[in-house]
């Protein structure tokens, strides 16, 4: 594989998974989430790899932290359920780079917290960072048993299953998700992101070049919901990939017509790409010339 066709592949499944997420709602813990973010890695991490990024810290800012830290837990020996106390650890931890010293405060605020299903969530994520990908699946396991329309959830679960080739694994997790859809949202409609949930499948069957199979899951996603950008941006996405340009290119401006502005100018540029340019007149006199 050149390496052009793997920083196309890289560049496809950054943005599958932008759109797939575009209407995810952001973290309760946004210092969590940088972290994460931060300390992404593209492939699973092995027990030497870095699961933490130390900031460059002074003597009298690690000291400051530190206390700060001692405070939070004088409180926490008080009030072990103090969620302002477990907060505020939680985010000295993180400033200090200490993910692994983050996760039990972590852990405490999303079992007290389990309306808020952010803290579960990122407890999982950073689970996973540290490379406890045994408890972070059971994380997102727990997590979408009782909330099976958690599209973060499942993203994180299905990302895992891949890199640990179950491709058949997720493909079945995500069609049983989708039938589980089905009969929540006749009970209580738009209650589970149904189209959220075919951009991953056609997320996972892309990463495995079953392009004809992502390319059938998009149709599905457009004819049930029109008004949607996503899937017209995924399917264009795909049939660039396959070099039918002339079929992309009225996907990428129906979803240019539909996105959101903070998604219009990617889309525009990507259609800007894709569009032959008009000759200069320089370049019709040099053509007429030449012939």
């Amino acid at each position: 594989m050149t390496k052009k066709t793997k920083n196309r592949k890289s560049w496809l499944s950054l943005i599958l998974v932008l759109i797939i997420l575009a209407f995810v709602g952001v973290s309760m813990l946004p210092l969590l989430s940088a972290f994460l973010k931060d300390n992404q890695q593209p492939t699973v991490a092995t027990s030497s790899s870095p699961s933490t990024t130390v900031p460059r810290l002074s003597t009298a800012e690690q000291e400051e932290l530190e206390s700060r830290a001692k405070g939070f837990e004088l409180v926490l020996e008080r009030e072990p359920e103090n969620s302002s106390a477990l907060r505020g650890l939680v985010e000295v931890r993180l400033e200090q780079g200490n993910l692994e010293r983050a996760l039990d405060p972590l852990a405490k605020l999303a079992q007290l917290n389990p309306q808020q299903p952010d803290y579960a969530v990122l407890l999982a994520e950073g689970r996973q960072q540290v490379g406890d990908f045994e408890g972070a699946i059971a994380a997102y396991d727990s997590i979408l048993a009782t909330d099976p329309g958690n599209i973060r959830a499942l993203d994180n679960l299905i990302e895992l299953q891949l890199q640990e080739d179950q491709a058949d694994n997720a493909i079945a997790r995500l069609q049983n998700t989708l039938q589980i859809a089905a009969q929540e949202n006749q009970a209580t409609p738009n209650r589970i992101d149904t189209t959220s949930i075919q951009l991953l499948l056609g997320k996972v069957y892309a990463r495995q070049d079953r392009l004809t199979e992502a390319i059938a899951v998009y149709d599905q996603a457009i004819e049930a919901e029109n008004q949607d950008f996503r899937p017209f941006f995924a399917k264009a996405l795909i049939l660039e990939k396959q070099g039918n340009l002339n079929a992309a290119r009225p996907l990428l401006t129906k979803a240019a017509s539909l996105a959101p502005p903070k998604f219009k100018d990617r889309i525009q540029q990507r259609l800007d790409e894709l569009t032959p340019s008009e000759p200069t007149e320089a370049e019709e006199t040099e053509a007429t010339v030449e012939n």
